[in-house]
């Protein structure tokens, strides 16, 4: 049994809110974002000096140094053994059978605002959709997320800025968290930031098919972006991924990419160096304009209809009955009941 799920992992909770394990995640495999661009020199633009991102960095960890007091192991009694590393006193991990991540328990997460259905839907408490995407199962998950957080978003921060990166990871975190309560389990849990790391990955697909144009090696772009797209969404079949999450998340960035990294066509940019006849009106192509508005409006319906949803105590297994198998494939090795 595990009381929090790999990525974002949506563990048990046992009835004493002490007594499960705690599962833990995957790192989000990810590349260089603007490696095939075209460059000219009036492409050439001052890089913004990214500090969003760090930021975010330094609120994760700050909230698992936070869990990680409000935990104290050492003062409770624990079925599964002593606690790792004693010398860290009340910052001592739980034990390795219960938490193999090296972190708090799965009911001190989920004081601290761990996505939980119940408490969601019956005792609304709707800011956990939010909370959970701060919080981290342990050292091992924290490090994971970090530093794909840092590899994904200070290049993207450089090229588009804090705000629209910013707006990105914070709406795909919610994204993730709504399309993961309407399938979560009612007995199990979940933590982690990699629905905001997923929809930084959408977005990077998105801005490339947006920003079609001005890409040298379109087919190597769109391979690169896709291949590691498959290989972090077939990771999460394994056990204790929360792949709901991780789908959310992306799909979120997906449709955010159309909206917000629009990059200006060429013709644009080069209009002061073109004769007359070859200048161009309009800043962005009317394809971008078309994605942009489609995008909006999917966004909109998409988190609307889920929040109804959410807070009306649908669970979307009953409407799905194959889609558990999106989030883990049972094998021989394996099981994907706890």
């Amino acid at each position: 049994m595990s009381n929090i799920d790999m990525e974002r992992g949506g563990g048990v909770r046992n009835g004493k809110g002490r007594g499960g394990r705690v599962g833990g995640q995957n790192e989000v495999v990810a590349a260089e974002p603007s490696q095939f661009y075209y460059h000219s020199d009036s492409m050439v633009k001052r890089e913004w000096t990214p500090w969003i991102v760090p930021l975010f960095v330094a609120a994760n960890v700050a909230f698992f140094v936070v869990a990680m007091y409000m935990n104290n192991c050492p003062a409770h009694s624990n079925f599964y053994g002593s606690c790792v590393a004693r010398f860290l006193h009340r910052f001592s991990f739980q034990p390795l059978h219960e938490n193999p991540l090296f972190g708090p328990s799965s009911s001190t997460l989920e004081k601290l605002g761990a996505l939980v259905w119940d408490k969601i839907v019956h005792q609304h408490q709707g800011w956990r959709l939010i909370t959970c995407i701060w919080l981290h199962a342990g050292v091992i998950h924290l490090l994971a997320n970090m530093f794909s957080l840092v590899f994904i978003g200070i290049r993207l921060e450089q090229q588009f800025g804090f705000a629209r990166i910013g707006i990105i990871y914070l709406l795909s975190g919610f994204g993730g968290s709504i399309l993961s309560t309407l399938f979560i389990r009612t007995n199990n849990i979940s933590v982690g930031a990699s629905g905001a790391l997923f929809g930084l990955l959408g977005a990077m697909l998105s801005e490339l098919i947006t920003n079609w144009s001005i890409y040298t090696n379109k087919a190597a772009a769109l391979f690169t972006l896709l291949a590691i797209t498959v290989i972090n969404l077939a990771i999460g079949i394994l056990p204790h991924v929360d792949n709901f999450a991780h789908i959310g998340g992306f799909l979120s960035g997906f449709l955010l990419g159309f909206v917000m990294l629009l990059r200006p066509q060429f013709g644009w940019i080069e209009r002061h160096n073109l004769p007359a006849a070859s200048q161009v009106k309009s800043k962005h192509k009317v394809y971008q304009y078309v994605l942009c508005v489609i995008a909006l409006l999917l966004l909109i319906a998409g988190f609307t209809v889920g929040l109804v949803m959410l807070f009306r105590g649908v669970n979307a297994n009953d409407h799905c009955k194959w889609c558990h198998y999106i989030n883990c494939v049972p094998t021989s090795r394996w099981s994907c009941g706890n």
